[in-house]
């Protein structure tokens, strides 16, 4: 035997065996192993596996742990409940209304600024902050805990575009 048909049969062995543990017409969805409160934070150890009925799973059921795992839950999860995807977010970084470091970055500068947040969300997600000096809102996407990249804080200008550049006065 050469190491092709070796490795045939260890693949078809594997496979096999993969199948042979969920029955016929039943997948394994991720369910919590305990009631799990609005606003915590899910951990692998939170988590554990169903058999359903192929009928009653849609794609918006979470399959995997990893799905899961390192989420906030949305609303309350109650032990054994199928948990979509809606069901989840990531972990909410920057509060409504908090006060957050605004970094707005171009090469050879950057600048910081204190600024309010206008809603809550979670690292990358877009939202608006307020500039209280000034009382303009800027998007600024969220890095960190309380603080977020505003402006063009990763675009790079080309040469083209560089003199096109003005300096501004006043705060953004």
């Amino acid at each position: 035997m050469n190491i092709r048909t070796i490795l045939v049969i260890a693949f078809c062995a594997i496979a096999f065996s993969a199948l042979a543990q969920v029955p016929d017409g039943q997948v394994e969805l991720v369910v919590p192993a305990h009631d799990i409160a609005r606003g915590s934070l899910i951990g692998e150890g939170d988590l554990t596996t169903k058999l359903v009925p192929m009928q009653r799973v849609s794609d918006t059921l979470i399959r995997d742990v990893q799905d899961a795992a390192n989420r906030e839950a949305k609303r309350p999860l109650h032990a054994g409940e199928m948990i979509r995807s809606s069901d989840l977010k990531r972990p909410t970084l920057v509060a409504k209304g908090a006060t957050v470091t605004m970094i707005f970055e171009a090469p050879g500068m950057s600048l910081t600024a204190v600024g309010r947040a206008m809603a809550e969300g979670g690292e990358g997600d877009t939202i608006s902050v307020l500039n209280p000096t000034s009382y303009r809102q800027v998007s600024a996407v969220i890095t960190g805990p309380g603080t977020v990249h505003a402006g063009a804080s990763r675009a790079t200008p080309t040469v083209a575009n560089a003199a096109a550049i003005k300096p501004q006065q006043g705060k953004f």
